[in-house]
């Protein structure tokens, strides 16, 4: 009877806070998708949904103390089936082969790639002798070689090039990243390059709204970086319409060190920054006109003008998913909350703005935006939160805007690091130091300024705005290029096991939404995350996909067998071992270990190649028709085709393979032999 009455209150505390679970209910339902290696079918789908109205019919007969876990079953189902439907509604053809020829297309979207090429995104795909029906939605297509031939790149434009297509490539080693499922939701079919110019094929299209905001916004960045050249230009620009394109990979590099990156991404920060300067003005504006502040709601018409100008500023950004998550969270659930006098930033307000993203776009639970925005808005919402209920006054009145600057830049940053590290495989080890630098000149300088510019704009004044918004900008860069370049600015650790992020994230967020001392129970959820994390093993061997490099694991770091080539996948394994080292530099570690590993890359290598013998495992990057021997595990382009990317652990019993196939499954998404 005593457990069960201590179970009773327990359930009963959390009256008025059940519904924070919900968004958590349904992002366990859709990691469950996510982590299946099997394709669930739509009459699997079907019998799920059935199966969440048997538990919620149920939940209704239930007592209210145990109806919340038939509610939570629901959830979970939901968030599963939801996470299929959206999977099959971006179904569309993936190229099967690597493909040469003819490439044709309207530009929908110009950005750069990590080699710092410039990149295009085309859609109304036209391939050489291949029908419409089995033609991608979308390619993307990398620039390289010369490009003074080409004609002005613009949105909207049809154009036509030679080009290499393949289909999205698989993890680079099982476990690790699923660019085939992030190009699936993207409608991405192909991705390569092209080395010849441009052709225009056509005018872009007049009329089309997307198109016409997309011209927009690069005129708009044409302007900034008009105005303010070289680094300040590519900063304004990618603050102001999402355009990253114009800044350098020095001062990229700068930022991520100095964990000041996310400035660049259009996100809560400066949605909020935005709104509460817009919102602000009007509040003023309202307030020296009687008639209006004495007649009419005057703090909603201001909430009402900020969610028109965040709007705005949606739009201009390019509406990507990052930016509209930002729009949810940080603007509309809090705006509309102001308009009809309720809190604006609440628990129940992120649980809302969560509930709305997971349901328009359930595949962004798996990305580090989705994580990281949500873990930060939730802990500020519930510090805050406390704060405000404990009655602490946070010191004199003159301090309190340095003291809550420092509270939220050291909560986010707390509540961000681990899904930083996770993801990133780096800590900023002055990454405080250099956003409690940086971050308030946004607020003071450079986000008032932007609004100024745009105010001003058509009086053809903006460059004021401009100018002063470089003001700001260009102390930002210094922060970040003096902090990057402090000894130590920048540590490495390896990556997570599968379990690591899930039971962190339920941990801490049983640490905030539970009532009651019980909500402690979350830290063992984090401490066991913490333990897998630090106990997690690194593969002893890893092959390519492509057979192009393999790189063993010594005392002295992962070896690498080749110092060139293969630099995705180099880079990669090296940041998942928690290894800050070059390629080059791995490539020097290679030696022989007890089982001796032969590379083969090239025909030349494979042609002089005699053959392998018992113990030895040969990868090669060309198909060899020698003898291979007896006892010897070769792994080459056909069998690399059918198995993806292969890790090989070091077990006692021997040697334990696991290939990128057999982590993934097969799903929508994947391009496996048949």
């Amino acid at each position: 009877m005593g457990l069960r009455l201590a179970f009773i209150q327990m359930m009963l505390l959390q009256r008025g806070s059940m519904f924070g679970w919900v968004p958590v209910c349904l992002a366990v339902g859709v990691g469950i998708f996510f982590s299946l290696t099997w394709e669930p079918s739509r009459a699997y789908l079907t019998g799920v949904v059935m199966a969440v109205l048997g538990l919620a019919l149920l939940a209704r007969r239930l007592p209210e103390t145990v109806s919340p876990f038939a509610v939570a079953g629901c959830l979970i189902a939901m968030g599963f089936v939801l996470a299929g439907i959206r999977a099959h509604s971006v179904t569309g053809p993936v190229l099967g082969w690597r493909y040469y020829g003819p490439v044709e297309g309207r530009i929908v979207a110009i950005d750069r790639s990590q080699s710092d090429a410039l990149r295009l995104t085309l859609d109304q795909v036209v391939l050489g002798k291949i029908a419409p029906r089995n033609t991608p939605h979308r390619v993307r297509l990398s620039l390289h070689g010369d490009r003074s031939a080409d004609i002005v790149l613009s949105p909207g434009l049809r154009i036509m090039t030679t080009a290499h297509l393949s289909p999205p490539s698989g993890p680079v080693e099982p476990g690790g990243f699923d660019f085939q499922r992030h190009a699936w939701f993207a409608r991405l079919g192909a991705v390569g390059y092209s080395r010849v110019p441009m052709l225009g094929v056509s005018h872009a299209e007049r009329g089309q709204f997307s198109m016409a905001v997309f011209r927009i916004r690069m005129a708009a960045s044409a302007r900034i970086q008009e105005v303010l050249p070289g680094d300040l230009g590519g900063f304004a620009a990618a603050l102001t319409t999402g355009d990253r394109s114009a800044i350098s990979q020095d001062a990229l590099l700068d930022l991520r060190i100095s964990n000041l990156a996310h400035l660049l991404a259009i996100s809560g920060l400066h949605m909020g920054l935005l709104t509460g300067v817009v919102f602000a003005a009007l509040r003023i504006v309202f307030a020296l006109i009687p008639a209006v502040s004495l007649r009419w709601p005057a703090r909603s018409m201001a909430a009402g003008g900020a969610l028109i100008a965040a709007a705005g500023y949606l739009a201009l950004s390019g509406g990507n998913v990052a930016t509209q998550r930002a729009f949810i969270i940080m603007v509309a659930v809090a705006l509309c909350a102001l308009m009809v006098n309720r809190r604006a930033l609440s628990l129940r307000g992120v649980a809302m703005a969560a509930i709305i993203v997971l349901v328009m776009r359930p595949e962004a639970l798996m990305g580090p935006g989705f994580q990281m925005s949500f873990a930060a808005t939730t802990a500020l919402v519930a510090i805050f939160g406390w704060i405000r209920d404990s009655g602490w006054r946070g010191g004199p009145s003159w301090a309190k805007p340095v003291i809550a600057v420092i509270l939220s830049s050291g909560v986010a940053g707390f509540a961000t690091a681990p899904i930083a590290a996770a993801h990133f495989n780096a800590i900023a080890h002055y990454g405080l130091i250099a956003n409690l630098s940086s971050v308030p000149l946004m607020g003071v300088l450079v986000i008032p300024a932007a609004v100024a510019a745009l105010v001003l704009a058509p009086f053809g004044l903006e460059a004021l705005g401009l100018w002063a918004m470089g003001l700001g900008l260009r102390w930002i860069l210094w922060v970040a290029d003096t902090v990057a370049n402090l000894d130590g600015a920048r540590g490495f650790v390896p990556g997570p096991g599968p379990w690591v992020l899930p039971l962190l994230s339920l941990g801490f967020l049983f640490v905030l939404l539970w009532q009651g001392r019980a909500r402690f129970a979350g830290l063992a959820s984090m401490a066991l995350a913490f333990a897998l994390w630090y106990t997690a093993e690194r593969p002893a061997l890893l092959i390519a996909d492509t057979g192009a490099l393999v790189g063993v694991m010594t005392p002295d770091g992962r070896a690498l067998s080749k110092p060139r080539g293969a630099g995705f996948v180099a880079k990669n394994w090296l940041e998942n071992d928690g290894d800050g080292a070059e390629q080059a530099t791995a490539a020097t570690r290679w030696k022989a270990g007890e089982v001796e590993i032969i590379h083969l890359s090239g025909k030349r290598a494979a042609a002089e190649f005699s053959g392998c013998g018992a113990g030895q495992i040969v990868v090669s990057s060309v198909t060899w028709n020698g003898d291979k021997g007896a006892g010897c595990d070769y792994f080459g382009p056909e069998r690399l085709r059918g198995t993806g990317s292969v890790a090989l652990l070091r077990k006692p019993e021997g040697w334990k393979t696991v290939t990128a196939r057999s982590a993934v499954g097969d799903r929508l998404w994947t391009q496996w032999p048949k």
